[in-house]
């Protein structure tokens, strides 16, 4: 018998049912698909779907702990992936462990290790963070997160810091382009802690 696309251990699956009783469909799935990227993993969604509002494309996977349903285009990016749940958060929430993640593109990867070790460091300093979505055509896209968003020093951040590390360490990035609705910031500038 062939191993099943990814698997479910039975604590999430344990999780997916009584979500699925809660929300009274107890014959609802859980449908996983790929919202795109985080940094160098993806972003994931995640939905209940009972068996007839599953979309016609998607794939049937049944493992060991139960079906779960999986977006057709991103299966092989979920190839061997394990979907279990988060200790760290309370209550346990629902994790997947994917050996998929990461770059294949060099240049990605390049500019993911510039983020992580160069710039993510000082931003996450201010509560803040950057994300890399996708690098093309010798443009890097980002994302900020947290007490980037809406800040009112982003520009100089962006301009003097990212742009300066990157292009420093990648010289095949052109141009980087800030994804973020800044005017969705509910925090615009960061404050010390006072004394």
């Amino acid at each position: 018998m062939d191993a099943p696309l990814l698997l479910i251990t039975p604590e999430a699956q344990a999780k997916v049912a009584a979500a699925a009783r809660s929300a009274g469909h107890p014959d609802a799935r859980l449908r996983v698909a790929i919202a795109g990227r985080r940094g160098a993993g993806f972003a994931y969604d995640l939905s209940l779907v009972a068996p007839d509002r599953v979309k016609p494309t998607d794939l049937m996977v049944e493992t060991p702990h139960g079906v779960v349903y999986v977006a057709a285009a991103d299966a092989e990016r979920l190839r061997g992936a394990t979907i279990g749940l988060d200790p760290s958060v309370s209550g346990g929430a629902i994790a997947i462990d994917n050996p998929n993640v990461g770059w294949s593109d060099p240049v990605a990867l390049r500019v993911q290790v510039v983020l992580d070790t160069q710039v993510n460091p000082g931003v996450a300093a201010h509560g803040g963070s950057i994300d890399l979505l996708e690098v093309r055509d010798g443009t890097a896209y980002i994302s900020m997160g947290g007490g980037c968003v809406g800040c009112a020093q982003v520009d100089v951040t962006l301009r003097q810091g990212v742009e300066v590390a990157i292009r420093r360490s990648v010289p095949e990035i052109v141009a980087i382009v800030d994804t973020t609705d800044h005017a969705s910031g509910t925090n615009p500038y960061y404050q010390s802690a006072k004394k």
